[in-house]
């Protein structure tokens, strides 16, 4: 188990759960050093009295704040122990929410709290298996590394896990960085959840670092005096304006492919054709009926006009 960073209890109403806490993560990083350029020396960094010129071991500093200018009050780790604060050695449980009200961008880092001895055992399966059964989370004030935080209280399998959580005032309004308002069809959205199905796991897959893998092996052939292996050609991401329905829909067809699912999806939506315009049948019976009576009008004016013409011969 790692060393623990921090002893006292949890305060849940009248009861008292003496633990540890002990850190959840564990950092995989790679560290670099920095060197001189020109012929690799070490560059080191020395912690030098502005007022003496001595160099200090970590045992000879305190931290210090800065009220005026050149005017520092020295603050000793006594003094953060010895503050009046309920917190200072417990982790004091203020309330129950439900889980799904905690907002994710609120939660912070993660630590496992441990029974400390055999008095713990009770009391804290009794908080364990009551947050299971509520599907509730306990929220917490608790005192860390020089300051007071909220916390986060909930179970992992056996063990209860306490998250530190950013104060309210510390979250940046969303509302900074939401896009402009845009038109989206109903298509889209449909066509979205589509490939959200496509995506869709029962559990969050065990993904791993490539990052520190391809670095791990880029630092490997350069000790061996060899060249770093070099990255495959991916194309620059254009600005071109995108086609969102074709891009879902092939999205989708590759997501399903990848599965070893059917890949087949739906024909892209076809604009509508113009519906010629066509005339009611009372329209079309009243243009014959127009037309009998001109022919009949017309067949009169021929007839008349021949009549005419005779009665002149005859005289």
């Amino acid at each position: 188990m790692p060393r623990p960073i921090w002893t006292g209890a949890i305060s849940f109403g009248l009861v008292t759960i003496p633990i540890k806490v002990v850190p959840a993560t564990e950092s995989h990083n790679i560290s670099f050093r920095q060197i001189h350029l020109e012929d690799g020396g070490r560059i080191r960094y020395r912690k030098i009295c502005e007022l003496d010129g001595k160099q200090l071991s970590d045992e000879e500093i305190i931290r210090g704040y800065e009220v005026s200018k050149d005017t520092l009050v020295p603050v000793r780790d006594e003094d953060l122990e010895e503050m009046p604060l309920p917190t200072a050695k417990a982790i004091e449980i203020v309330a129950f929410v439900p889980a799904e009200s905690i907002d994710p961008v609120r939660i912070g880092d993660s630590y496992y709290l441990a029974g400390d001895g055999q008095v713990a055992a009770k009391p804290y399966k009794l908080l364990r298996q009551a947050l299971q059964r509520s599907s509730k989370v306990a929220v917490a004030k608790f005192a860390l590394r020089g300051r007071e935080r909220l916390g986060l209280l909930r179970v992992k399998e056996d063990a209860l896990v306490l998250h530190s959580m950013h104060w309210p005032d510390e979250i940046r309004d969303s509302g900074e960085v939401a896009p402009p308002p845009v038109e989206l069809g109903d298509l889209e959205v449909d066509e979205a959840m589509r490939l959200m199905d496509a995506m869709s796991e029962d559990h969050m897959p065990a993904y791993t670092d490539q990052y520190r893998q391809a670095l791990e092996d880029v630092i490997s052939a350069k000790a061996e005096g060899k060249k770093p292996p070099q990255p495959e050609e991916v194309p620059a991401a254009g600005g071109q304006v995108v086609d969102l329905m074709a891009a879902l829909n092939a999205s989708v067809k590759a997501a399903r492919e990848s599965r070893g699912e059917d890949a087949t999806v739906h024909d892209m939506p076809k604009k509508k054709a113009a519906k010629k315009t066509t005339k009611a049948p009372a329209q079309k019976t009243a243009a014959k009926k127009t037309a009998a009576v001109k022919k009949t009008a017309a067949v009169k004016k021929t007839a008349a006009k021949k009549t005419s013409s005779r009665r002149k011969s005859a005289s």
